[in-house]
């Protein structure tokens, strides 16, 4: 009797077993598909952008889940101010003044991190020029790549009047040449370090120096819109260039390989330039107690109130409605 028990349960728990339904697998969640941006260069790849290179490179956009293009000025270097205004691009690097300018003209951007924290433009001659200091140019040529801004920071620096000539973008040429008794324009961490590489010796007066206000050399900028609806892409965009940053301070040899195997064939690079120039910038890039990229009020104001005064800028122009700082 006992043995025809157990053997009624044994059946039942069997049976049981068998009605019970198969417990069933989560169907795999699809991944987030990462969100599509594109940033604007202000120039060819060079030392400067090493932090963008490297936060691609090490898959720090992936990580914040955007998908970058990186592109370069299809025609000049206003491309990006021209084609993030008009919402075609998410960012782009331009300059400060620049900025200021485009909003005086209701171009819609903001900037919403400062890059270059001073000014790499700026008076060179020659050493063996005889000029020592920006007053000595007085009723002298200075050559610039007319770019309008260049004017009233040669003034300001000269205190005196000068010939202001245009010559396009020859400025090595015209100073190793001597066609011009100094130029404007160039770039102490490029046209400087060309001259000298060539075994000219130049002196450079830096604009902050001389009477003009500090500025930021290089910003990123977006439309009034992206940083206004959609601040959390901005944030996360520049949370990637920021461990790009910290990965090219670390890494300074890799940075300078990998922005040497993305140069662009129409703009080669020199090696010993590149790396000098990055050893510049990079303490240029920083201000001590500010995360990178953070922007202060009161520098937009000093460009501002410095540009109407010397007539590069329309009066109205607010400056602390031309900057969103991301850092905070």
């Amino acid at each position: 009797m006992l043995r025809k028990i157990a053997l009624l349960l044994a059946t039942l728990v069997a049976l049981t077993a068998c009605s019970a339904p198969a417990a069933t697998t989560p169907a795999p969640t699809a991944p987030k598909a990462a969100k599509p941006v594109s940033l604007v260069l202000d120039w060819y790849p060079n030392a400067v952008h090493s932090f963008i290179l490297a936060a691609e490179q090490e898959g720090y956009f992936k990580a914040e889940g955007l998908d970058v293009t990186i592109k370069m000025p299809a025609e000049n270097p206003t491309d990006g101010i021209k084609l993030v205004g008009a919402g075609k691009e998410t960012f782009a690097l331009y300059y400060q003044p620049d900025v200021l300018v485009a909003r005086g003209e209701s171009i819609p951007i903001v900037s919403v991190a400062a890059v270059v924290r001073r000014p790499l433009n700026g008076i060179m001659v020659r050493e063996d020029s005889g000029i020592t200091s920006p007053k000595d140019l007085a009723g002298k040529t200075v050559g610039y790549p007319g770019i309008p801004l260049n004017v009233p920071m040669v003034k300001t620096m000269v205190q005196a009047d000068v010939k202001m000539t245009d010559i396009s973008w020859d400025l090595v040429p015209a100073l190793a040449t001597k066609k011009t008794d100094a130029i404007a324009g160039g770039f102490v961490n490029h046209e400087k370090l060309l001259l000298e590489k060539e075994g000219i010796k130049v002196r450079y007066f830096a604009p902050q120096d001389f009477g003009v206000p500090n500025y930021y050399e290089l910003v990123l900028i977006t439309g009034e819109e992206t940083a206004k609806n959609d601040a959390a892409t901005v944030k996360a965009f520049w949370q990637a260039l920021t461990k790009g940053q910290n990965w090219v301070k670390a890494n300074p040899a890799d940075a300078l390989k990998l922005l040497l195997s993305k140069q662009d064939k129409t703009f080669p690079l020199e090696a010993a330039v590149e790396e000098a120039s990055l050893k510049m910038l990079l303490p240029w890039m920083e201000d001590a107690g500010l995360p990178f990229g953070a922007q202060k009020a009161e520098d937009w104001k000093q460009v501002a109130d410095w540009m109407v005064a010397n007539g590069a800028l329309k009066a109205g122009v607010n400056p602390e409605q031309a900057f969103v700082d991301i850092t905070k």
